[in-house]
């Protein structure tokens, strides 16, 4: 069996400034790097700074690039529905370069509405727009030419279309994944069908993981990333203490947006598929989900719990030396 690898994800959400978030973020993905994390994720939005606090990710990785050495780079995700897409293949080009081959390409469509305005689309208009993008982005890095015979891409990045991973919440999406050849990027929780509050995760992503795995062309070797919230303290209740009030806001919006989702905590855990708890506690909630045995990479975040920055690190440790070794198989 594949080594699972493991990684660390952050929406840098921190509860302070945005200079601030951005040096504890730093801080964050070398401690996971020390601990023998495999790989960082961070995430993009923008205007929206309770949603995330980064709306430029290739930027920002290029500054952990030269404050690490070996934990790979990754994007989850680019909103390429809303970017200039040789720009993208360009500074993704230059950061491969300058962090030697690191950087992992999460793309996705998704994002709040109203952040696609300024951008001159609608959210109506994400699929098709970032269909476009997207083959803009691979004819680039593929060498094609750019508008006229002598425009190529310079850097030259050959090898990133190979490190492509999509975003989707759908087994039509995970399919299209799937037959491009690309990595697939799994949610790490996602609202349920109408009627169906207390559906597992795992039902959810196993028929996702089976359409990208039936259209995988043969000889391509499947990526698959499963994101998951995951809060590990030396206590439970320390764990429980912490996760309330996060949760507690993180279900409101669910009900704005006109979910169900329960009112206790342990409801609200499990509907929101956040795992949290002592280390045995955590290590055994995820075994049970029966995705995270069909993947190749999952990456871990604390988000919506959000702890202090010491509670993350120390998270960070408690996962790397008694949850880790149990995924990795």
């Amino acid at each position: 069996m594949t080594r699972k690898r493991i990684g660390f994800f952050t929406r840098l959400l921190d509860d302070t400034s945005a200079q601030q978030r951005y040096r504890l973020a730093t801080e964050q993905i070398q401690h996971a790097e020390r601990n023998g994390f495999d790989s960082v994720w961070i995430a993009q939005h923008h205007f929206h700074e309770k949603e995330g606090g980064l709306p430029s990710p290739l930027l920002f990785l290029a500054h952990v690039a030269a404050h690490t050495r070996t934990i790979r780079l990754g994007t989850g995700i680019i909103t390429l529905a809303m970017e200039n897409a040789l720009r993208v293949a360009e500074d993704a080009a230059v950061l491969d370069l300058l962090s030697n081959g690191r950087l992992e390409v999460g793309l996705g469509s998704g994002g709040t509405a109203t952040s696609f305005l300024p951008f001159g689309i609608t959210i109506d208009q994400r699929a098709s727009v970032f269909a476009d993008h997207l083959h803009q982005l691979l004819s680039a890095w593929r060498g094609d030419t750019l508008g006229h015979p002598d425009n190529h891409l310079y850097p030259a990045a050959p090898t990133l279309a190979q490190r492509v991973w999509i975003a989707t919440f759908s087994a039509e999406g995970a399919a299209r994944a799937g037959q491009a050849g690309h990595g697939l990027m799994l949610s790490r929780t996602q609202p349920r069908p109408a009627g169906q509050p207390d559906l597992p995760l795992d039902q959810m992503q196993n028929p996702m993981i089976d359409a990208y795995l039936s259209a995988l062309p043969a000889g391509i070797a499947p990526r698959i990333l499963a994101s998951r919230t995951a809060f590990v303290a030396d206590s439970r209740d320390y764990a429980r203490r912490l996760a309330e009030p996060g949760l507690q806001r993180q279900a409101q919006h669910f009900r704005e947006s006109g979910h169900v989702i329960g009112h206790t905590l342990d409801e609200q855990a499990r509907q929101l598929d956040a795992h949290f708890g002592d280390a045995d506690q955590v290590r055994q909630s995820l075994l049970a989900d029966t995705s995270l045995q069909r993947v190749t990479d999952i990456s871990f975040q604390v988000h919506s719990i959000d702890p202090p920055h010491a509670d993350t690190l120390r998270s960070i440790e408690l996962i790397a030396e008694h949850i880790a070794p149990a995924l990795r198989g």
